[in-house]
């Protein structure tokens, strides 16, 4: 190896210690409450030096979010066989897999998902391009499932797909919190509150919520120091 590709080497080893040390900071102490200074001591290097890789803690945390939503889009790519499932099927499997990204990936679904301290990811609107377009799909599905009857037609994909979460979500956070009950399984809970979800959406049941305001993906922000 030369001069040159060891320089490369050392300096992504030394970038991964920064992104693992202040995730897991982040986690347990909460974005706002950690410094540089604490995430150079927690690598035994200067607050300096880590400048010199991150220009501040918020460029910590977007790239940290960026190889979260990376993680999730890798697990919520659909398999090649995807297109001969049913959509409803399609729909489950998607947000099962977000569940499941909770289990594999806790610290980063903590920082997308729960911490209300962090940044907003849409500061860096074109970085999570990706992001907006698995939401896009997953959109689209939700509108296959009333486009072939599986769900009303006077439903609103937006909508659905945010009940869904919204269920998924909570269980999840439940589980990362220890708030569950002795003895209660949250991976049958989450199973339960899916097909609980699914059912109510093709009932028909009239739903009081609305698609609301933008969402943090799709809410381009000029100004740099908005947050």
């Amino acid at each position: 190896m030369g001069i040159k590709e060891r320089q490369v080497r050392d300096r992504e080893a030394v970038r991964r210690a920064i992104l693992d040390a202040a995730r897991e900071l982040f986690v347990v102490d909460g974005f706002q409450h950690v410094s540089i200074r604490k995430i150079a001591e927690r690598i035994e290097y200067s607050p300096a030096a880590i400048y010199g890789y991150f220009p501040s803690k918020d460029d910590i945390f977007f790239a940290l979010a960026e190889e979260g939503f990376r993680l999730l889009c890798d697990r919520g790519a659909p398999p090649p066989e995807a297109a001969e499932v049913a959509p409803l099927d399609r729909v489950r499997a998607v947000f099962w897999r977000l569940y499941e990204f909770s289990r594999e990936h806790p610290q980063y679904f903590a920082l997308m998902f729960v911490d209300r301290s962090v940044p907003r990811i849409s500061r860096e609107y074109e970085r999570f391009a990706f992001a907006r377009e698995m939401k896009r799909n997953i959109l689209q599905t939700v509108q296959s499932c009333i486009e072939t009857g599986a769900l009303p037609r006077s439903s609103d994909p937006a909508v659905a797909m945010r009940i869904l979460m919204v269920g998924i979500v909570g269980v999840a956070v439940m589980r990362l919190s220890e708030r569950l009950a002795p003895g209660e399984d949250a991976d049958r809970l989450a199973a339960d509150s899916l097909n609980v979800t699914l059912a109510g959406l093709q009932s028909g049941i009239a739903l009081q919520s609305s698609a609301g305001a933008q969402c943090p993906l799709d809410a381009k922000i000029v100004d740099a120091q908005a947050s």
